[in-house]
């Protein structure tokens, strides 16, 4: 599998549980959505707007590599981020909206990138204005890895209130190859294949 393929599987996947994520979290009460909880980010509400402001970081980034991107002219226009804490969001219906606004960018961003760029550096300022020039599918594939991990913090609030977030696994996106394993078979695992 190409690295532009995995990056595509990627933003496909990171959207499905986006939706997850966001339909779990509509089943908790508001006020527990922004009470600290002690996350990095103190409550679900501000883990998932750093999540959004990480995305707005990396996507404004992506948009100056020398490849140039149509899908993500829309990110520029968006006001940078004043900190990595900022809640840009409080209402709810807003925060979702901008979500899959933003899980759209992704999917259509990464359906553009070229396999070459991929290997093409990216010059860019860290938030403490620190200048790095690092490859570029290794910084697209820190986007997807910066929101699994705090995704983990969230799932981790939502069970702690009594709401269960479900199925996390990728395989569930992956195409079936050849023929499945008839009954009674083992697996590379030797177990019954769940998980």
């Amino acid at each position: 599998m190409s690295e532009k393929t995995q990056l595509v599987l990627l933003s496909h996947y990171n959207r499905l549980m986006n939706e997850r994520l966001y339909a779990a979290t509509a089943k908790m009460p508001e006020a527990l959505q922004r009470e600290n909880r002690g996350a990095f980010f103190g409550s679900v509400i501000g883990t998932l707007n750093h999540i959004l402001i990480g995305d707005i970081l990396w996507l404004k980034r992506f948009a100056r590599h020398p490849s140039g991107y149509r899908t993500l002219e829309p990110v520029l226009a968006m006001g940078d981020p004043t900190s990595l804490r900022e809640i840009r969001f409080v209402d709810w219906a807003e925060l979702q909206a901008a979500r899959d606004r933003m899980d759209q960018m992704i999917v259509d961003w990464c359906a553009e990138v070229r396999e070459e760029d991929l290997a093409r550096p990216l010059a860019y300022r860290d938030f403490a204005g620190r200048p790095h020039c690092k490859n570029l599918g290794g910084l697209a594939l820190h986007l997807f890895l910066h929101q699994i991990h705090h995704r983990g913090q969230v799932t981790t609030l939502l069970s702690q209130a009594g709401i269960d977030f479900g199925d996390t696994d990728l395989p569930e996106l992956l195409p079936e190859e050849g023929p499945a394993l008839g009954r009674g078979a083992a697996t590379a695992e030797g177990d019954s294949g769940l998980a």
